[in-house]
């Protein structure tokens, strides 16, 4: 029995976003891109394409993969249909320094991977400075 088909309904769903986010956060780029379709695309909320197709978003990532401090930790997920919406909360190195951000996450799940990704951030939350 392959991993897929032990999954079903729910947990079918829920999967691929959930090894994708474990993959994020170890910044295993092959382990990340294998959840995600060939034609994938990514936008920023509501429709601003960010990147489309696995090359586009390969690239994407491993430049966010070469953040020392890069981790996402899901506060909520709810499952709808084939759409995995988390709100993370995602500790990051901006051009300005270290920080955090909130950040809504939807997945749009067909055939086992990840097909289209909205991104909705809030404002980055830069780590005060210690003088």
């Amino acid at each position: 029995m392959s991993l897929h088909s032990e999954h079903t309904g729910r947990a079918a769903i829920e999967y691929p976003v959930q090894k994708q986010l474990e993959a994020y956060n170890a910044r295993d780029i092959d382990a990340f891109m294998a959840w995600w379709a060939e034609d994938c695309q990514c936008f920023l909320f509501p429709d601003q394409p960010l990147a489309r197709g696995t090359a586009e978003i390969r690239a994407r990532y491993i430049a966010r993969f070469e953040e020392p401090n890069l981790h996402a930790t899901v506060r909520n997920r709810l499952i709808v249909g084939n759409l995995v919406i988390d709100d993370e909360f995602i500790t990051r190195t901006f051009p300005d320094g270290p920080g955090t951000i909130e950040t809504i996450a939807m997945y749009e799940i067909e055939d086992g991977k990840i097909a289209r990704a909205w991104f909705k951030m809030g404002t980055p939350q830069l780590d005060s400075v210690k003088a």
